[in-house]
């Protein structure tokens, strides 16, 4: 599935590194679509890389792409197509935050 516009990716592996996504033009070999990415990891990954990819939304050369099978809509930057509306669980949180220190 694309992170960017959430369509179901029909080409099959090995991706090219210019592959894209027919329904928006989304690199697909891109960390974004990987298994392995992993914000907040080292170098966003779950693996060990050596080499920092700065554009995650970018075709890149990484050797361990992986399409990610299980694609978490989290994985979509904040207010980017395929991201939820995390609206109301933020309003909720809030709530919750301003309750506990309410005086």
């Amino acid at each position: 599935m694309c992170w960017k516009c959430g369509k179901a990716i029909t080409d099959t592996p090995p991706f090219s590194r210019d592959a894209v996504c027919v329904s928006c033009d989304a690199d697909i070999r891109s960390c974004m679509n990987c298994r392995f990415y992993a914000p907040g990891s080292w170098h966003d990954c779950a693996e060990r890389v050596e080499d920092a990819v700065r554009q995650k939304d970018r075709a890149n050369f990484c050797d361990l792409f992986q399409l990610n099978p299980a694609y978490k809509s989290d994985h979509a930057p904040r207010g980017g197509a395929g991201s939820p509306d995390r609206t109301g669980s933020q309003n909720d949180t809030r709530t919750a935050f301003d309750q506990l220190f309410k005086s």
